[in-house]
């Protein structure tokens, strides 16, 4: 290989609507290990934007800065495609079955589509927010950030392995806005009382697991007998179920035990009485000794009962919501709730489940009203606060 030296680069004009483009070489490691001089060319600009050829000249030094740098050693290249499969090969099938199957849907559906013949170098700053801007004309705000996430586990991944690309800083994005978010479906607890009384076993129990606890419908559906401690009265959340396989659960924190009601001890031991064991020693288990697929429970079992009781038909979330709600209706502090719902932010808990206007709340908001209600009688505050 020649020997690396100082370089200034070209620019020519080019095109009907002409536009500068900037060329000079670089130095790649090849999929043999060798390593090969090659040209490389971007468009700088087009002549409105840059006038002449000396103003063309320096923005081209901003990218040979990186060439020119004596800390600068060669590097590898592929296009997103290429590099995608190496990295669903080798980093994105250590990850959960869960997250294998979401991140291929992103990358089959949307980053490949768009960005698949692009060299991972060329995923700037810039194209990013072009790839952005367009995957929200059709895609909700949440949609993109998760490919984002994708994206930028794959480019940070080529980045680390000596590919040049540049890593997605989502700070830096302008992102869709959020729009008006749809309130989390729960039920009332005489629906749930309802809906129990008419499931059949072993649904009667899940159901029942679902309400006392929050517990998530992946982890119900990984809960084995051994998971049942009944001296400490305690359930330990050790695995989830994702489309009938098992997989680690969704945090650490979710990893925390729960508390067993004195009722729900008293379901669980009735259950216990018929329950038919299996090698894995599943609590819950189907015909074929398997666990519960969640989305098979709540299209065949759950929403036959809604639909009977005439209550919109929703997922078996709605029960962990429904619990969230009695625990701040009741005032429980946030800590407690945070702990019950086993999430790592109390801001969690109370931004998606703090959907319920408390006693305490709603008698404030009564007084205020009082004070100020049209031919209220001539009153000062007391400069009492409201407790």
């Amino acid at each position: 290989m020649a020997r690396r030296r100082y370089q200034k680069g070209r620019v020519v004009l080019r095109g009907k609507s002409p536009v500068w483009v900037g060329r000079w070489r670089e130095d790649v490691i090849q999929n043999d290990g060798t390593i090969k001089r090659v040209e490389r060319s971007q468009i700088l600009g087009t002549n409105r934007e840059v006038p002449t050829k000396r103003l063309a000249m320096r923005r081209l030094e901003l990218e040979l800065a990186r060439i020119n740098s004596p800390s600068y050693r060669a590097a590898r290249m592929a296009t997103v495609a290429e590099f995608s499969e190496r990295w669903q090969s080798a980093v994105l099938s250590q990850h959960k079955p869960s997250s294998i199957r979401a991140s291929q849907s992103h990358l089959r559906c949307h980053i490949l589509p768009a960005l698949g013949k692009s060299r991972l170098d060329e995923i700037g700053r810039e194209r990013q927010q072009m790839f952005v801007t367009s995957l929200s004309q059709t895609a909700s705000r949440k949609t993109v950030l998760n490919v984002l996430g994708t994206l930028s586990s794959m480019l940070c991944t080529a980045r680390k392995w000596g590919y040049i690309s540049e890593q997605v800083h989502i700070g830096d994005l302008a992102l869709p806005d959020e729009g008006v978010r749809p309130e989390a479906r729960f039920f009332t607890p005489h629906q749930v009382r309802q809906i129990i009384e008419r499931a059949g076993q072993p649904y009667r129990t899940m159901f029942t697991v679902l309400a006392m606890t929050a517990m998530r419908a992946g982890e119900l559906c990984g809960l084995t007998v051994d998971d049942l401690d009944f001296e400490r009265r305690i359930i330990q959340v050790r695995r989830s179920v994702w489309g009938g396989r098992a997989q680690s659960v969704k945090s650490k924190a979710s990893q925390k035990p729960l508390p067993i009601p004195d009722a729900l001890i008293g379901v669980f031991k009735e259950y216990l009485k018929t329950w038919r064991e299996t090698p894995e020693r599943w609590l819950f288990s189907n015909g074929r000794g398997k666990p519960y697929s969640a989305n098979n429970v709540v299209q065949r079992k759950l929403w036959p009962i809604l639909d009977t009781l005439r209550i919109p038909r929703c997922g078996l979330h709605a029960f962990r919501h429904t619990h969230s709600s009695m625990l701040l209706e009741m005032g429980a502090p946030p800590t407690v709730a945070q702990a019950q719902l086993r999430h790592s932010d109390p801001r969690i808990t109370l931004g998606i489940y703090g959907h319920v206007i408390g006693e305490a709340q709603r008698n404030a908001a009564e007084k205020v009203a009082e004070v100020l209600r049209p031919n209220a009688p001539n009153s000062e505050l007391s400069g009492e606060w409201i407790q």
